[in-house]
């Protein structure tokens, strides 16, 4: 049996398997965020972003697409390596630690689909939207894209099995001390394997008191990638807009 490491997505998100496990993400969904986002934030051509946490570069690689100047960055080794083939002039990967500033400022810090929450100190979450204070220019935005913790919590589907690849994941979901839970199981190569995701279930409130600690100001609040208003027992994803 793999055994977890002390912060979980350091091992999770660096294996071959978290990727299989999650490759059927809505690329076409991701991609109507992007446009939505981007024309909301009005953001010119020569603009500068930083994608926090990009995994393997969906978004990012999307947004140099629509002639941006992307810099990705993502603590997992492996994702950053597999994002470096799609680099070029205006589209660059570095691993990093997003608690801890970036040495450079943008016209818009993007931090999507659920990259937030998953620190052993809680600390680490206001570090982080401070670091996302420190990188923006005047007049710049961060965005954060999470999940709607009321909403998950009373929509959280218990057990499910999804075949990757040719791989059972046995899927175990549940709240546990104000984490949402989510226990992976399944056997490649005759080994077994098990990893926990955890997820701090943030709300609105929640986000309200960590933007005035890091003295950052909430300017909108979206419920969808559609950019429609967020109505906390309905909506599937809280999206802020902050500077």
């Amino acid at each position: 049996m793999e055994k977890e490491t002390d912060n979980w997505y350091s091992s999770w998100f660096d294996t071959p398997y978290y990727h299989i496990l999650y490759k059927d993400r809505d690329h076409d969904e991701a991609e109507l965020f992007m446009n939505s986002l981007t024309s909301f934030l009005n953001l010119s051509k020569k603009a500068e972003i930083l994608d926090l946490a990009c995994g393997k570069g969906r978004h990012a690689i999307y947004l140099n697409k629509l002639g941006y100047d992307v810099t990705g960055v993502d603590l997992s080794p492996s994702s950053i390596k597999f994002a470096k083939q799609f680099e070029n002039k205006k589209l660059h990967f570095e691993v990093h630690d997003m608690c801890q500033t970036y040495p450079k400022k943008f016209d818009a810090v993007f931090n999507l689909f659920t990259s937030f929450g998953y620190f052993e100190h809680e600390e680490d979450n206001l570090s982080t939207i401070k670091a996302i204070k420190e990188e923006l220019k005047p007049n710049g935005y961060g965005v954060i894209d999470f999940l709607n913790a009321d909403y998950v919590a009373q929509n959280i589907v218990p057990s499910e099995t999804k075949v990757m690849e040719g791989i059972t994941f046995h899927i175990d979901r549940y709240l546990e001390d104000g984490y949402i839970v989510k226990d992976i199981k399944f056997t490649h190569n005759d080994e077994e394997h098990f990893h926990t995701e955890r997820v701090k279930a943030i709300t609105l409130d929640d986000f309200k008191a960590y933007f005035e600690k890091a003295n950052v100001t909430l300017q909108h609040c979206f419920g969808d990638y559609h950019l429609t208003k967020f109505d906390p027992k309905t909506s599937t994803r809280l999206i802020l807009i902050f500077n």
